[in-house]
């Protein structure tokens, strides 16, 4: 027998009367409560529907973009870097040396092994890149090449193309480069843009969103330069480790900074160190390429001179200066007297192959590598107009125009008969030049022929002589 049939009939009607006008009532809610229930209801729409097939379109359309890119590029974007970022993420995380770093963590600070894992993971999460090969050679090469080629004259220096094009395609490819500017990290691309994608290491200045998003797209990796921890280097070596043996194109900046005195700074062996330690005799070799940077302007000049002085490298610019000079560019590119910065050069030195460096080698190379790799950036530093002139203003030696040119002139001979490659201008318009671009800036001051140094000018003229202050000095020991 049912339960309908021992209920009354008059008693459950009116229960099932007052439960349907239950159902039926209105229900009241403040405003804020609906909306928020409907964004969470978008939300979990987008990301159970909708949010995959984007991802699945977009993920097709970069497969067919690499397909193109990859037959005409020298070196093809790896499989490494096309990787899903969670995918890689997983794999860094998991991976046995990074288990084990993270038992070693738990246990020397005494912590949950979840714990250290989950910082593991933040870890990971930090550095892994989001490479798009559509972002890097839609957006980020032609935004590259603008910014360069409008704030500067890009000129290649020592450049033997043949030499760059003859690298083996199973070598892993690592530029090592000085750092004067942050011009540096758009530079160099460009200008290699037909032989890959560069992956760079970046430091916490460019984690501000949405920066970050983009440096991220652009395949560069992030790295704490201050980060003493020793889960974080292992995670940080391993990434670096897999990507390197994976063939993944790298520019690495040994000095790990921006030079503040104008020279090359002695090299920090950190990255150096992680790449060389995962090298396995008779695997994959590694090339390391070296540049060479230098600019007639370093935007950045002034602060890095005050960097110096005080010793404090984190320097920011106040908001109001940012805002001025902005303007004050905009002005000048609305109006048609910006004339560009002078020249921004870039040459590239002897390359080193790591498998034939280290034979016949005992103990560590890292620190034989490094100075190696140093001293073929310093032998190929370009030598433009602002540091010539500079150098010569300071001696005393240019008081005048005609006594800049002719030691200028004799210079120039000195650095050719010592193999330098020089700018393709005659002395007397190098002089020019040079001249030109300081008198601008408000450092020197001409009356005819007289050439005066303003006051407060011998920092900066000092920081750009030093940038070629090594080849006079190589030139005399050749002598």
């Amino acid at each position: 027998m049912s339960i309908r049939a021992l209920v009354p009939d008059g008693i459950y009607a009116s229960r099932y009367k007052c439960h349907h006008s239950r159902m039926n009532h209105p229900v009241t809610v403040p405003l804020w409560l609906l909306i928020l229930i409907l964004v969470f209801a978008g939300v979990t729409l987008a990301s159970h529907f909708l949010f995959p097939s984007v991802r699945w379109f977009f993920r097709k359309r970069m497969e067919r973009v690499v397909v193109r890119l990859n037959k005409r590029l020298k070196r093809p974007i790896e499989p490494f870097k096309l990787a899903l970022r969670h995918d890689m993420i997983q794999r860094l995380i998991y991976d046995p040396q990074v288990a084990q770093a993270i038992l070693d963590h738990a246990i020397s600070n005494k912590v949950p092994e979840a714990v250290a894992f989950e910082l593991a993971q933040r870890y990971a999460r930090e550095i892994v890149p989001a490479f798009s090969a559509t972002v890097y050679f839609t957006f980020g090469i032609r935004v590259t090449k603008w910014v360069s080629q409008s704030l500067y004259r890009v000129k290649l220096g020592n450049f033997d193309r043949d030499t760059l094009d003859q690298l083996s395609p199973d070598a892993t490819v690592i530029f090592i480069m000085n750092h004067r500017s942050n011009i540096d990290y758009m530079l160099v691309p460009y200008l290699v843009s037909g032989q890959g994608a560069l992956s760079y290491a970046v430091g916490e200045w460019a984690r501000i969103w949405p920066l970050s998003w983009i440096i991220r797209a652009l395949g560069a990796f992030f790295i704490r330069r201050r980060s003493r921890g020793n889960l974080y280097r292992k995670v940080l070596a391993r990434y670096v480790q897999m990507a390197t043996a994976a063939g993944v194109t790298q520019a690495v900046f040994p000095e790990g900074g921006l030079s503040l005195t104008g020279r090359s700074a002695a090299p920090k062996l950190g990255l150096l160190n992680y790449i060389i330690e995962g090298y396995t005799p008779g695997g994959r070799d590694v090339i390391f390429m070296p540049v060479a940077l230098n600019y007639d302007r370093v935007l950045e000049d002034n602060f890095l001179i005050t960097a110096a002085k005080t010793g404090v490298r984190r320097f920011r610019p106040p908001l109001m200066t940012v805002v001025k000079g902005a303007l004050w560019h905009i002005g000048q590119r609305i109006t048609g007297r910006f004339k560009r910065f002078g020249t921004a050069s870039v040459g590239f030195g002897v390359p080193l192959s790591l498998a034939e460096f280290i034979v016949g080698r005992t103990g560590d190379p890292t620190e034989a590598v490094a100075q190696e790799l140093m001293a073929r950036v310093n032998a190929v530093i370009p030598v433009l107009p602002v540091p010539l002139v500079a150098r010569f203003l300071l001696s005393g030696e240019g008081g005048t125009v005609p006594d800049l040119t002719r030691c200028i002139t004799t210079a120039v001979a000195q650095l050719a008969d010592a193999g330098m490659t020089l700018p393709r201008r005659m002395p007397a318009n190098i002089t020019a030049n040079g001249l030109d671009i300081l008198q601008k800036r408000g450092l020197v001051q001409l009356s005819g022929d007289q050439v005066t140094v303003q006051p407060g000018a011998t920092d900066v003229l000092e920081f750009y002589a030093n940038s070629i202050a090594h080849h006079f000095d190589a030139a005399v020991a050749k002598q």
